[in-house]
């Protein structure tokens, strides 16, 4: 069995990641600052789940602070004795594209500051794998439908894209300069229970469930490629293996305008969508739809779960959790 350190471990897809690395009986050293860039309340629930399994133990630090994060590592290893790490999974980010605009520096700080601290602890303590979850965004507005890997990532649209960009050419620098094994993964839009609430599934969920104005940006016709967070999770631990140093896209394979993905969630809600429409913002992107070719051939990955299956057990789990998730904040 191996032994994983996972950064942002309260975070949608850290979290279920680390609940399937447990449940193959892996021992899982978990980190988060369980900052307030959305509703903390919804970490929480996500830690709670975590926190009492065995194999697991769990830190608060800020990998954006180096020397925080030498202390608390120093912690671990002098409590651990000569057990290394066989992997940083590192899905600690600030996300969101909108939220970037408004405070681009603490993007910097978690993204790629963050992720240079965690490549040089690689360094420092002969860490052989890292994984960085990287964005979509990368590929800007006129990507090919669908994306390829080596579709133009060198035009972001917002601060948050570029942060990622950073911290992938920090993964290649230091895979060529200390022969580090890294795989990047380009999340496409990932949703399900326990979702970020600043994400359209969570939102659209609440307020339809809520009867509150559901706010869509321009017309609705715009698209997204969604992929359920346990496919999204098989596929980041499949990127565990020895790779050299590999960017590869998951999700994304099911697209649907948002339109459309209103009148699924309305049908299993079971309530009408009281649609407000306002203009379309700056920072959004028209439409992603990953090409995961790659993904299959490298990993053997491709997702299971269908976007009405998903949008069933993501209905399902608000239901189950209505008594707190309606009181969380999507605004």
């Amino acid at each position: 069995m191996a032994r994983y350190l996972v950064t942002g471990v309260a975070g949608f897809i850290a979290a279920r990641l680390t609940e399937f690395l447990l449940d193959d009986g892996h021992t899982v050293v978990g980190l988060d600052n369980l900052n307030e860039a959305y509703d903390v309340r919804v970490k929480m629930y996500r830690l709670a789940r975590l926190k009492g399994r065995p194999g697991f133990t769990f830190h608060r630090t800020d990998i954006g602070n180096r020397h925080a994060l030498d202390d608390c590592l120093g912690n671990i290893y002098a409590s651990s004795g000569e057990d290394n790490f066989d992997a940083v999974i590192n899905l600690a980010a600030r996300a969101g594209v909108r939220q970037s605009l408004e405070n681009p520096w603490v993007y910097y700080d978690t993204n790629v500051l963050g992720t240079l601290n965690l490549l040089e602890a690689c360094r420092q303590y002969q860490i052989p794998k890292f994984v960085l979850a990287s964005t979509s965004s990368i590929y800007g507005e006129n990507a090919p439908m669908p994306t390829t890997e080596d579709a133009n990532s060198d035009l972001p649209l917002q601060p948050y894209a570029a942060s990622k960009k950073g911290a992938e050419v920090l993964c290649h620098s230091y895979h060529f300069l200390y022969d580090i094994d890294v795989t990047i993964f380009r999340y496409f839009t990932v949703y399900g229970p326990a979702g970020r609430p600043d994400m359209v599934m969570f939102r659209f969920t609440q307020w339809i469930s809520e009867g509150r104005p559901v706010q869509v940006n321009g017309d609705g016709e715009q698209s997204r490629g969604f992929t359920y967070v346990d496919d999204i999770a098989r596929g980041t631990i499949l990127g565990l293996k020895p790779l050299g140093y590999e960017i590869i896209n998951l999700g994304g394979h099911e697209m649907v305008k948002i339109n459309t993905l209103i009148n699924m969630l309305e049908g299993q809600i079971g309530k009408s969508a009281d649609i407000h429409r306002l203009a379309r913002h700056p920072a959004d992107m028209f439409a992603n739809w990953a090409n995961i070719e790659k993904a299959n051939r490298l990993l053997g990955w491709t997702p299971q779960v269908s976007l009405a299956e998903g949008i069933a057990s993501l209905v399902d789990w608000y239901n189950e959790e209505r008594h707190w998730a309606s009181q969380v904040i999507t605004d």
